[in-house]
């Protein structure tokens, strides 16, 4: 298992020094239908440089839609996606994108290259370390991996009535590999509440056995991730 430490609806894989996040949704703002600002871009750039100033990554992965609308990507939406990106590269970090079903219309608001998947650390070697391989997850992966990393779904867990965004941690979840999927970036971004969830319950196909999914829940107070039994046992507890 790649070592990761789970960060603000964020993963960082020291070893490769990526840091990925994941369901950005930008210009989900734009999509509300309220009078008032809410804050999307001031919010999803404060939390990402805080991360970056954690971490300080060497890349970090959008792990796909990047983007919240299917059909067009306003000015706004550009210049909060350039922000963004300037942030990364203010702290010497690589942006690194890939594609998920919302983004239609991101090579119209971003010039570098877009992947479906990308393996942080180049082509799959025989060196002997765990490889990790970031998509989506809205679709079945063509690249073998140690680890998938993907989003996609938007997991919650609903903890003594009060829902928190988190990661899911699968072992050997598919293909025989690891699964982290996870939370959306985008804290406008509705999440799903997963702790009744089963396996035909989740969107991406990577998840082959719900049970056997680890929430793992980012505390703000204590800086680090909480960690839950898996999904079979917790719906027993909660």
């Amino acid at each position: 298992m790649p070592e990761f430490v789970v960060g603000d609806r964020a993963v960082f894989f020291p070893a490769s020094g990526t840091l990925v996040v994941a369901d950005l949704h930008v210009g989900r703002d734009e999509a509300s239908d309220v009078e008032f600002p809410l804050g999307e871009r001031e919010d999803l750039r404060a939390r990402l440089t805080a991360l970056l100033d954690r971490f300080s990554p060497t890349e970090v992965v959008f792990a796909g839609d990047v983007l919240h609308s299917f059909g067009r990507a306003s000015a706004a939406t550009a210049e909060s996606l350039d922000g963004l990106a300037a942030a990364c590269r203010d702290r010497g970090a690589r942006p690194v994108l890939v594609a998920g079903n919302h983004d239609a219309m991101l090579s119209s608001v971003w010039e570098g290259p877009i992947h479906d998947e990308y393996r942080p650390g180049g082509e799959r070697d025989d060196d002997g370390d765990e490889e990790i391989l970031v998509c989506h997850g809205h679709e079945e992966p063509e690249g073998v991996a140690d680890c998938y990393v993907v989003g996609h779904d938007h997991p919650t867990i609903a903890i003594e009535g009060q829902r928190r965004p988190c990661a899911l941690y699968g072992p050997g979840a598919y293909r025989g590999s690891d699964v982290v999927m996870l939370p959306a970036f985008n804290r406008l971004a509705p999440g799903v509440e997963i702790n009744g969830m089963r396996t035909r319950d989740f969107q991406s196909p990577l998840v082959t056995n719900a049970d056997a999914l680890r929430p793992l829940v980012y505390d703000e107070a204590s800086d680090e991730a909480l960690q839950f039994p898996p999904l079979g046992k917790l719906r027993r507890l909660l």
